[in-house]
């Protein structure tokens, strides 16, 4: 199917599909139409490009380099890296 090509499924056939029919357009860019008894109910299109400002970059500047923020951030970070996952620790009940 060309991106040009709209692909029509009904509900049934949707809900049964919805996992598939999102990747294809999130990941493939693919639209597709949703009908009910031949009728257009819905459209599944792509996300277009993120707006400026959207995410992390667009709130630099809201808090200062000393605020305490980025202190507890860094002992996070540092005691993540010290973190044992239950599935390594000795004496696990049921371990083979």
């Amino acid at each position: 199917m060309s991106r040009a090509e709209v692909e029509s499924v009904n509900v049934a056939e949707a809900k049964r599909r919805l996992s598939d029919l999102l990747g294809r357009v999130a990941y493939g860019g693919d639209t597709v139409l949703i009908t009910r008894r031949g009728r257009p109910m819905a459209r599944l299109v792509p996300l277009g490009p993120p707006e400026a400002g959207e995410g992390l970059a667009g709130v630099q500047g809201w808090l200062e380099d000393e605020d305490p923020f980025f202190d507890r951030v860094d002992a996070l970070v540092a005691a993540r890296g010290r973190h044992r996952p239950r599935a390594y620790r000795a004496g696990r009940r049921g371990a083979r």
